[in-house]
């Protein structure tokens, strides 16, 4: 899925254009003992309620594709039968009905997600009719091209709120506030089937996670059977690994931030696709040409490329690139350049020792203070 086709989706968490048919709910301790359990048609929530659920709801997708936001494709033998694909697509064409699958559906979840403090599973069938497009893209109401049906799940921590004090109405007076329990915002949540092309395509899922760094393999495994994603952390880790690898006596400053300039220019190059950049084993090594690597070290590329990444593995660039800073870093000093300047930094020998010199305007402040290099002789 791409931005444009989620946001499509979040737009019908709203009462207007709400398509949600049926809703299933299971409160689960920090022991996995299931204390509560809810099934009931979804438009028959009070609508303050409904306001609540529509929040955790678009929450579930809203994220940084490849950080928050992860397409991930089911294994063809996740399609057979057993396989997570094809319980997914019974759950959902049972419209939440069949007691056997939704207690099945709990019980992986319950078994593999690993949380150490109370949580609300909430599960929710949809049908969403598409509405038809001109070729300049005005959506045609009366003209709907297809149905779009699905299923979405949240997990969301349940907390005991904070301690406090409170102005009681009836007593008029500062009362100790009474302590209950709060469902927070989602931190687990996958959509099925992945709204492709504003079509549903069965082949893929969305998954949902508040921290990038915690994907929970156990949890992916057992509700999707993909192929565990490497982390945004890790893209990043792999990313100069590979460079590392693939360039040794070659990857010094020079190289490195050119790098870093030429991939700057393939996202700005990027920026008005629809899908965002990623970076394959052929692209990591035109990365490297462009930058000036030698024949030698673009002949290892690939190979390196599939040992450390694997052979199908993509990077997505804006894991992989500072787009915020340009640091430089020794055991004793650390520098941080705005992305776009890293021209001001350069090597030198001064006196037989290597240098990295920074070029200064007539500004300068050392912490906080500014001070004046006018009367500075080279």
């Amino acid at each position: 899925m791409i931005s444009k086709e989620i946001l499509e989706i979040k737009k019908q968490f709203t009462p207007e254009n709400c398509s949600i048919t049926r809703m299933r709910g299971c409160y689960v301790d920090h022991e996995k003992n299931r204390k509560w359990e809810t099934g009931r048609s979804f438009l028959t929530l009070p609508e303050e309620e409904a306001f609540k659920y529509f929040e955790i709801f678009k929450q579930t997708l809203t994220g940084t594709l490849g950080k928050k936001l992860i397409n991930m494709e089911f294994p063809l033998s996740q399609e057979e039968p057993g396989g997570t694909q094809e319980f997914l697509y019974r759950l959902r064409d049972s419209k939440l009905e069949d007691e056997a699958l939704i207690d099945e559906f709990y019980n992986k979840i319950i078994d593999n997600f690993e949380f150490e403090e109370n949580y609300y599973i909430i599960l929710i069938h949809a049908v969403y009719d598409v509405p038809g497009r001109t070729s300049d893209g005005i959506e045609m109401f009366d003209a709907s091209d297809n149905i779009y049906e699905y299923i979405l799940c949240s997990i969301c921590p349940v907390k005991l709120s904070k301690a406090g004090l409170s102005y009681d109405v009836d007593q008029n007076s500062i009362i100790g506030r009474t302590r209950d329990w709060v469902v927070d915002a989602p931190v687990k949540g996958f959509l099925f089937p992945a709204f492709n092309d504003r079509t549903a395509d069965i082949h893929q899922a969305l998954y949902f996670t508040k921290k990038p760094e915690e994907l929970q393999p156990k949890l992916i495994e057992e509700l999707l059977g993909s192929d565990i994603p490497l982390s945004a952390e890790n893209q990043k880790v792999t990313f100069n690994e590979i460079i590392s690898t693939t360039l040794a006596e070659e990857c010094d400053f020079e190289m490195v931030r050119c790098i870093h300039d030429n991939l700057q220019e393939m996202m700005e190059e990027n920026k008005e696709e629809p899908e965002p950049l990623e970076l394959d084993k052929f692209d990591m090594r035109r990365l490297l040409e462009q930058s000036g690597a030698s024949s030698e070290k673009l002949e290892k590329v690939e190979a390196v490329f599939e040992e450390t990444a694997g052979e199908k593995r993509r990077l997505m660039a804006a894991n992989i690139a500072e787009t915020k800073k340009f640091s430089i870093k020794t055991p004793d000093v650390l520098i941080k350049v705005s992305p776009d300047r890293a021209d001001l930094i350069q090597t030198r020998m001064i006196d037989d020792q290597k240098c990295l010199v920074i070029a200064i305007n007539d500004h300068v402040a050392v912490n906080g203070v500014d001070i004046d290099f006018g009367g500075t002789e080279e």
